[in-house]
């Protein structure tokens, strides 16, 4: 499979909000950070900080750019809508930089500015 259909599957996950699904992605040792909250250590750990933050919104969309990937690095951006729970929504640009060994994820940054997000 091509890095940029897994970047569609990895995002077809979180865009369906199924935190199970989303930690099938992720190592034990993963590392997650989140625009600039502070990191999470453990796969347990990130998809509980994940079901977290689904639990905050209604729903969301990603619509990738563009996808760079090497053995052992991904990196996409483009854009996310967030749905609020009032039904409100919010388009914000994103880049995520991924670490990877093998098909499962050690480091996963997200830069984004979701700081209106809950306002």
């Amino acid at each position: 499979m091509s890095r940029s259909d897994w970047v569609g599957q990895l995002l077809k996950t979180i865009d369906n909000m199924d935190a199970e699904a989303f930690a099938a992605f992720l190592a034990k040792d993963v590392s997650f950070r989140f625009g600039n909250a502070e990191p999470v250590a453990g796969k347990a750990a990130v998809r509980e900080a994940v079901e977290g933050f689904f639990g905050s919104i209604k729903g969301m969309r990603h619509e990738v750019a563009s996808v760079l990937a090497d053995d052992d690095a991904v990196s996409f951006h483009g854009t996310v809508t967030y749905t609020r729970h009032d039904s409100s929504s919010l388009t914000v640009p994103f880049a995520d930089f991924l670490s990877v060994r093998g098909e499962l994820i050690t480091e996963y940054l997200i830069f984004m500015d979701a700081s209106q997000l809950h306002e």
